[in-house]
């Protein structure tokens, strides 16, 4: 039985060490390269002790001594385990990259201490980088391993470029470091903007309001209700009074276009007969420049106070804040490599508007009629396109007539109104960008042209600003 058990641990012994053929052997410090593809024994060696070993992630390796292993011990079993095979051998195996201390106790108790490194398998980098050189043929990209992670390194044009590098670099490992650097730009970018708007409306209106002061002895208005009929403010009498003590007193808040009172009759008309045509053209040429990749802004026009109620018990306070209002532009300008520029612009036009306005405690607060767009657009140098465009057509047409009186044939045209309107706008918002260059020294300026000259120091009142010269002494 006893040589079945010892025949038995012999075959045991010869199968674990065939299993750890494919391991390396990793050999104690210095700058000596290390292979996966090493032996998978070493032997130590008591004349020339040896402080480090390596060994790759996921590989195993055998150590062999003279002397008889007693115990063996790794700091941190979550990268290398250790373990006694034989009497004078020692199985380590690496689990990931790290370094741990690899501790051996012989029989009389001494210790031998080790520096054990599990280094990253090589990865096979090749494809990557033909891949990163045919996909960008123009960028200096370099990857390298560092670890079990990739790195990517070196100059590209854009952070687009970037992106699409890292994204292709994944596909070979999980963990990649983007190291890659976007160099600084130069050039000046001008964006001209034109806002071109034209805006047409016509109107007209026709009715007619009636009223009485005393005619026929009755008081009264006859009026559709569409343009302002007067309102009566005061109305007096009493019953069984004569008529001579009577008194009736209107509001007239509109006179409209034609105003017509008999006193003799005490009636009166007031009648709405208008057409009218309106004509809106406007045209406005932000320019403004910036360097590649900063944003730039750019506003003229003005600010109106806006009057803000704060607290809500005891005695309200009024502050006053100021709104923005005219030409805005703001843009961030990229130019590229291939001589395209991505532009972000966000043009803006906008004036204060009293029709819609309101009042807040004593303060007329005016509206604002803006024209805004924003987007993001890619154009080449000198490329020009319409961001924004609109056209609107309106048309309006109220009616109104009295019951019965305004169904009447021909006088019944004089308990009608009518009011029709129509309007057609066109909005157009184009830009431009260029690449431009600063004036070399002692180019003219492109200042605007005076139509008026400016005063002349001589010609206005004869002085020059010099001191007059001193008279010469007689002889």
């Amino acid at each position: 039985m006893k040589s079945k058990a010892a025949l038995v641990i012999q075959i045991l012994m010869l199968l674990f060490l065939s299993v750890a053929t494919t391991v390396s052997r990793v050999q104690a410090v210095g700058e000596s390269a290390v292979s996966p593809n090493q032996d998978q024994q070493m032997m130590l060696s008591s004349s020339s002790p040896q402080e480090l070993l390596r060994v790759f992630e996921g590989k195993s390796f055998v150590l062999n001594a003279a002397e008889t292993f007693k115990r063996v011990s790794v700091t941190n079993d979550q990268i290398a385990t250790a373990m006694v095979v034989t009497p004078n051998q020692v199985l380590i195996h690496g689990i990931k990259p790290g370094t741990v201390s690899l501790l051996l106790w012989n029989e009389r108790e001494e210790v031998q201490a080790f520096d054990l490194q599990v280094l990253a398998v090589p990865m096979n980098l090749e494809p990557l980088r033909a891949t990163l050189k045919t996909t960008f043929p123009d960028q200096n990209i370099i990857a390298s391993q560092s670890g079990a992670s990739v790195m990517l390194t070196g100059i590209v044009s854009t952070s687009e470029i970037a992106e699409r590098a890292v994204s292709i670099a994944k596909t070979e490992a999980g963990n990649v470091v983007n190291l890659l650097t976007i160099p600084p730009m130069n050039q000046v970018v001008m964006l001209e903007v034109k806002f071109a708007e034209v805006q047409r409306s016509a109107v007209r209106q026709l009715g007619v309001n009636f009223f009485s002061t005393g005619a026929l002895n009755t008081p009264g208005v006859i009026s559709t209700q569409q343009f302002s009929p007067p309102s009566a403010t005061d109305i007096q009498s009493s019953i069984d009074a004569p008529l001579r003590g009577f008194n009736s007193e209107f509001q007239l808040t509109d006179l409209l276009n034609i105003f017509v009172f008999r006193p003799d009759l005490n009636f009166g008309l007031m009648i709405k007969a208008l057409q009218q045509k309106n004509l809106l053209e406007m045209l406005a040429e932000p320019n403004l420049m910036a360097l590649g990749g900063k944003e730039a802004s750019f506003l003229a026009g003005g600010e109106y106070p806006v009057p803000i109620i704060q607290g809500t018990t005891g005695t309200p306070t009024v502050s006053i804040q100021f709104k923005e209002f005219g030409v805005r532009l703001k843009f961030t300008a990229n130019p590229n490599p291939d001589g395209t520029i991505n532009l972000h612009v966000a043009p803006e036009v906008s004036a204060l508007d009293y029709t819609n306005a309101v009042t807040l405690s004593g303060f007329v607060v005016p509206a604002l009629q803006t024209r805004r767009a924003e987007t993001e657009i890619q154009l080449k140098d000198g490329q020009s396109f319409a961001i924004a465009g609109l056209l609107d057509n309106r048309l309006s047409k109220i009616d109104s007539k009295i019951p019965w009186l305004g169904d009447l044939p021909i006088i019944g045209n004089l308990f009608k109104s009518q009011n029709f309107q129509k309007s057609h706008t066109e909005l157009l918002v184009m830009i431009t960008p260029r690449i431009v260059k600063p004036l070399d020294p002692g180019q003219p300026l492109p200042i605007p042209s005076f139509p008026e000259p400016f005063l002349d120091q001589k010609e206005f009142d004869g002085k020059t600003g010099k001191s007059p010269a001193s008279p010469k002494a007689s002889g």
